[in-house]
């Protein structure tokens, strides 16, 4: 029960707002001991005996380290965390937000609805889902309250458009969970497509529906101008929206055509992302260095966690703490359906206090054995956990999303309105994964090996 202990463990010190990845090192290094020491007493070895057994269980660390950063699966990660800056900096939500609310303005909950399609364009091309909502809350929201949108509908579609980037390829998330689960990353991300496009769609949907039944909650907006001047405008609103769309078939059109891999595209992204600073006139060699250094930050962070992570899986494995996960999971009714549900109750439940990447790197690691044994096909397994994850965002009390968009929202946006926004989106994502659960099939997706 050592493992799971330790588990427990570091799931509060977590929650009293310990750093990550030193809180998993040092978890592991103090049950590491305590494991040596208990396995030393039970053979009548002394303790000291039992300290030296637990600090030579870390002597493999040097060997599991060398070969996280020799993984050219995660060598995607900088890459498009880099493609992803450098895109915020040239502005680029700015002017698709500009774009979209003037075609679909004069349309009741248009604006609502060009922030929606503005996110899944930002997911798709930036990945990066704090700096979508933060352009998001600081560009659109004034202007959806300026026009007496509902203060909920406003924040709850900026945040859930937001994190549209945990599923949309090419997803952090994703490369992730490829890692993870040992698949190539390229048929994950083709296999994301359509669960991400239905979720933009019942976005889209539910906005409508509140617009229709409640005209005060997202009213249309008139558009002055005249007919050569509004074709001025849309000329223009198609020069914003189409050299992001061409850098996102040029990214994913590689990955899914064999072209190129994940790691490959990822690097012409960056490029076609500097083209595009270029010619909106927003490249220097400033901004490149500034997007470089903020790019090794996120990416120290995510590999200072995976190392952490690695160490904490160790312990845990060497424990027995699997093991006992394991027989419990395999134990349970239903066989398939009954570790699924529980497995994604888990990690929703999770996600309400963790991050994304502590759940990939510390709770899923122990469910892929057990997939395996039981016959179920990781692609879908995976899509299924990359869409759980993307509900961690947007839940209170620690939803990433609703700090984000509260950071930098207008006084008279209390706390409570983005709570209150975001529960019905929510909802639309859990009712998407309850589909792709039952229905693998309409999104393409088989859900047995």
């Amino acid at each position: 029960m050592i493992g799971i202990i330790m588990f427990f463990v570091a799931l509060v010190a977590l929650l009293f707002g310990f750093p990550v990845a030193f809180t998993f090192g040092a978890v592991s290094v103090v049950f590491g001991l305590i494991a040596g020491i208990v396995e030393a007493l039970s053979y009548d070895q002394s303790v000291m005996e039992g300290i030296i057994e637990g600090i030579n269980m870390f002597a493999f660390m040097p060997h599991r380290i060398y070969s996280i950063m020799n993984n050219t699966i995660l060598m995607a990660v900088p890459l498009f965390i880099f493609m992803g800056i450098v895109l915020q900096k040239s502005r680029l939500a700015e002017k698709l937000l500009e774009s979209m609310g003037f075609l679909f303005g004069e349309l009741r909950g248009g604006l609502a609805i060009s922030t929606v399609l503005v996110g899944a364009l930002l997911a798709a091309s930036t990945g990066v889902v704090g700096a979508s909502v933060v352009a998001m809350g600081v560009i659109s929201l004034p202007v959806m309250l300026k026009y007496n949108y509902s203060r909920r509908l406003a924040t709850g579609t900026i945040c859930a458009s937001g994190t549209l980037g945990q599923i949309i390829p090419p997803s952090i998330v994703l490369i992730i969970l490829g890692d993870v689960f040992q698949v190539p990353v390229g048929d994950l991300f083709e296999a994301a497509v359509w669960p991400g496009l239905s979720l933009v769609g019942a976005y889209i949907l539910y906005i409508l529906i509140v617009a229709f039944f409640n005209k005060d909650a997202a009213p249309a907006i008139q558009i002055e101008g005249s007919a050569g001047t509004k074709g001025r405008q849309v000329f223009n609103a198609l020069k914003a929206i189409v050299p992001p769309l061409v850098l996102i078939i040029l990214v994913l059109g590689s990955i899914f055509a064999g072209v190129a891999t994940p790691t490959e595209s990822a690097a012409v992204g960056g490029i076609g992302a500097m083209g595009l600073a270029w010619m909106y006139k927003e490249f220097s060699f400033k901004m490149v260095h500034e997007a470089a250094l903020e790019t090794v930050k996120i990416t120290a962070m995510v590999f200072g966690i995976l190392i952490g992570a690695t160490a904490f899986s160790m312990v845990f494995t060497y424990t027995g703490g699997d093991a006992i996960v394991e027989e419990f999971m395999m134990g349970l009714p239903g066989e398939k359906w009954g570790f699924i549900i529980l497995s994604m109750l888990a990690i929703m439940v999770l996600g309400f206090f963790i991050d994304f990447i502590e759940i990939s790197y510390i709770i899923v690691p122990i469910l892929v054995p057990i997939a395996e044994a039981i016959g179920i096909n990781p692609v879908w397994f995976a899509i299924l956990i990359a869409m759980n994850l993307q509900t961690s965002f947007l839940t209170p009390p620690f939803g990433f999303s609703l700090f984000y968009l509260k950071g930098v929202a207008p006084p008279e946006v209390k706390t409570t309105h983005i709570y209150k926004g975001v529960i019905p989106f929510i909802s639309i994502q859990v009712i998407i994964l309850i589909i792709l659960t039952v229905f693998p099939e309409f999104f393409g997706l088989n859900p047995l090996l």
